[in-house]
């Protein structure tokens, strides 16, 4: 079972969300594509109601703490709920530029 499978798969049975997705975004880091090291999820989940960004990013990482241990490197993470899910119309922030592997302005 690939990566992206076990964590579609914990955060369903940890969350039920109304809407889940889970992106491999390594192809945008130098660890290239397939590697499955950089990830995005977007979370909706009436389970996040009445709690803050911190709060909620910390239950999503405590869901995923045996893929932290398993080497994920980076988790990008939009836990919200139904309601600021519809008041966004689905739509998330794009991921930054990566600046690691050497991709990044050099130090003087």
């Amino acid at each position: 079972m690939s990566r992206v499978d076990r964590i579609r798969d914990r955060l369903r049975a940890a969350f039920a969300p109304v809407h889940l997705a889970v992106e491999d975004e390594s192809h945008m880091h130098a660890a290239g594509p397939g590697a499955e090291t950089h990830i995005h999820v977007l979370v909706v989940s009436e389970a996040f109601e009445g709690e803050g960004l911190v709060a909620r990013h910390r239950r999503v990482q405590e869901v995923l703490a045996e893929e932290f241990a398993a080497r994920l490197h980076a988790l990008r993470i939009h836990a919200v709920t139904p309601a600021e899910h519809a008041a966004r119309e689905g739509s998330v922030p794009a991921a930054p530029p990566c600046l690691g592997g050497g991709k990044g302005p050099k130090a003087p």
